[in-house]
């Protein structure tokens, strides 16, 4: 039940900042409305293309229509890796692991989870979990002073990015982007449990 309710409050906070961030980023003529789930997912085009697999092209007229109406061919399933998930939200499609794990948002999305929100505006580092690492740092040396409330990283005494964590993060930052208005384990086609 503690961990219900742990991973309903990181949805709840993602779910406004994640779309403040899709505004501030993309600019969409729609923006994502952070009190609507419905204006998300693969209707409004920032979601869509965010939530796109990687290895397709959103902006290819075809594919966009072909996701929107669930055409065979273009159903998206836990198979395949949303574009949030590389950098610069594209990937290599020699190397389909290059740039992955490293999306802006996702790792917004982790910082904002695991160290603070306001943490999730620098996102500047090398991929290790230095971050992390560095703010556990920082806030120990602040408690010798000052009484200051610990993060979720300190509290579960995370010294590093681990694979579960990411995982995590990629499931609330996909459902967050999604239109999808209650978790579940099974998302229409979108198995999280899979993915």
């Amino acid at each position: 039940q503690g961990a219900d309710c742990a991973r309903g409050d990181d949805t709840s906070k993602l779910k406004a900042l994640v779309s403040e961030w899709v505004n501030r980023e993309f600019k969409p003529d729609h923006p994502v409305n952070p009190d609507d789930k419905h204006s998300r997912g693969f209707t409004n085009d920032a979601c869509g293309r965010l939530l796109c697999p990687a290895e397709i092209d959103w902006n290819d007229p075809v594919v966009r229509a072909g996701i929107q109406d669930r055409v065979e061919g273009y159903i998206v399933m836990d198979l395949s890796f949303p574009a949030f998930l590389y950098d610069k939200y594209t990937a290599n499609p020699d190397d389909l692991e290059a740039g992955l794990f490293k999306g802006k948002i996702l790792l917004q999305g982790y910082k904002a989870v695991f160290t603070s929100p306001s943490s999730a505006k620098d996102i500047e580092g090398d991929g290790d979990g230095a971050d992390v690492i560095r703010n556990n740092r920082l806030a120990k040396k602040s408690t010798a002073d000052v009484k200051v409330k610990k993060h979720v990283a300190q509290i579960i005494k995370m010294r590093k990015v681990i694979p579960r964590s990411i995982a995590y993060i990629a499931c609330q930052v996909r459902f967050t982007l999604s239109s999808v208005t209650s978790w579940q384990s099974i998302d229409g086609d979108f198995d999280y449990i899979q993915f």
